[in-house]
């Protein structure tokens, strides 16, 4: 059965000629696919004539004018009397591939050529490298800082990584050094001055329209301490409140986005940026969300959707720099970060954090709900007073907190069963609510600070979980 149109591995031409050999090219240097000499754009069957030679000389045509050379799979299928030939290609190993120095990629049903630094992406990924192996040219160990490479030994000594070597053979055996030479990844993680090729615009802005801008910085400093610093602003700029619970004895700090996700977001930016591209990252701070803008990218094979659905495999961009963050515990594990983000932000009850490609890079925009009149503080003299408006209505936290508790629980025992490691979320969204609800009580109301507290159903909340269940 022949095809009836072209797509990502499909292309049809009338005649043999040097645009069969693009197409071909194209295919090795994606996915691979197929070219049918003898069918029309339209996908129509014109049949094309053959000798004795004829497909052998296409053949070496092919292998003569494409470096390095492919040798593509040939069928020849009859077709209501008309001949067609199937030229067929894999996915080459070596990339890229390409006819007479000129190197095409297969994009959706066309083909096209590709840049610099699509070039350069393809050679990277054929040595299983990355860009910030290579030796920075204009910087040596001389523009290093190394109290910053100190820094990053003793937070790994703290994870239990044996480290005996000084900071430059630290360097040399990571492969940042070669001679005097530093690489550019081992530059612009501890790099002594500021520059330009580590640019992160900051700004706080008075409207959600990004009119006013009350305040900006900018820092051009080392990756090891860019994650710190971008966090410092941020949290200059959200708020925190002070919830005194009155069935704990320690009071929460509950900021307007959970901490820990903000600082997977940055460390996203910093560790995947591409540091090639002209563009700066920005953090912009609004009334009601923040957004960041990372350049470079996703690589072809990952759309914004497989991120979204946890399907994919982690590529970094910067694999020297990601190695280093993940050595120093600040990277868990390649590729399950934002998993981890997303369920911080639901955890914590505000909206899934938003990523769309624009602009040759990446944007993700967290956003903030408008907060509760749950909890309000009045300071007077030296005393604080907590006011608490309790509705009745029974959020979906509480729900699924009433669906866990079997008989009596410790709080670790319910947070378990809830798949929660945020306390302050637990304590805020689920445990509270339910215990001035009424629908839960303590085992010891005399002593909320008991390290044997346990939590069970009182008969309102058993009511409440039977009419669930009778109107499931």
């Amino acid at each position: 059965m022949l095809p009836t149109k072209e797509d990502i591995k499909t292309e049809f031409k009338q005649s043999f000629s040097d645009d069969v050999i693009v197409a071909l090219v194209a295919f090795a240097n994606a996915k691979g696919g197929n070219v049918y000499v003898g069918m029309g754009d339209d996908g129509s069957v014109c049949g094309v004539r053959l000798g004795k030679e004829t497909v052998q000389k296409w053949l070496n045509d092919v292998k003569q004018k494409t470096e390095p050379s492919i040798i593509p799979d040939v069928e020849v299928v009859d077709h209501e009397g008309k001949k067609i030939v199937v030229l067929s290609v894999q996915e080459y190993p070596v990339k890229p591939v390409s006819i007479k120095g000129r190197y095409y990629v297969r994009q959706t049903n066309s083909n096209h050529l590709m840049t610099v630094l699509e070039i350069s992406n393809a050679i990277l990924r054929t040595k299983n490298s990355s860009w910030d192996f290579y030796i920075d040219n204009e910087h040596t160990i001389s523009d290093l800082d190394f109290a910053k490479v100190q820094f990053c030994i003793d937070k790994m000594r703290r994870r239990g990584i044996t480290i005996d070597e000084s900071p430059s053979d630290f360097l040399r055996k990571k492969d940042f050094l070669s001679g005097n030479n530093i690489t550019f990844g081992g530059y612009l993680l501890f790099k002594a001055h500021e520059d330009i090729m580590t640019t992160v615009e900051l700004g706080f802005f008075q409207d959600s329209d990004g009119i006013i801008i009350k305040d900006s910085s900018r820092l051009k400093n080392c990756l090891v301490s860019q994650v710190d610093d971008v966090m410092d602003y941020v949290k200059k700029h959200i708020n925190m409140a002070i919830e005194i619970v009155p069935y704990q004895t320690e009071n929460i700090q509950r900021w307007d986005y959970p901490l820990d996700a903000i600082r997977e977001i940055v460390l996203n930016m910093i560790v995947h940026r591409d540091y090639r591209s002209t563009a700066d990252s920005i953090v912009k701070i609004f009334p009601d969300r923040i957004e960041f803008f990372n350049p470079g990218v996703l690589p072809e094979e990952i759309s914004v959707n497989d991120l979204m659905t946890n399907n994919y495999r982690s590529l970094p961009r910067n694999k020297q720099i990601a190695d280093i963050f993940k050595e120093m515990g600040e990277i868990e594990k390649y590729g399950s970060g934002i998993r981890r983000v997303m369920k911080m932000f639901a955890d914590y009850g505000l909206p899934a954090p938003e990523w769309k490609q624009m602009s040759g890079g990446v944007v993700v925009t967290a956003w903030k709900v408008k907060p509760r009149d749950q909890v309000s503080d009045q300071v007077s003299g030296q005393t604080e007073q907590v006011t608490e408006q309790v509705t009745e209505q029974v959020t979906e936290q509480v729900k699924r907190l009433l669906s866990v508790i079997d008989g009596k629980m410790t709080r670790g025992e319910i947070m378990l069963c809830l798949d929660l490691i945020h306390r302050p979320t637990f304590l805020y969204d689920y445990l509270n609510p339910a215990l001035h609800s009424g629908l839960i009580a303590m085992t010891q109301p005399d002593s909320p600070k008991s390290p044997t507290q346990k939590y069970y159903l009182t008969e309102k909340g058993k009511q409440y979980i039977n009419k669930t269940l009778d109107k499931n």
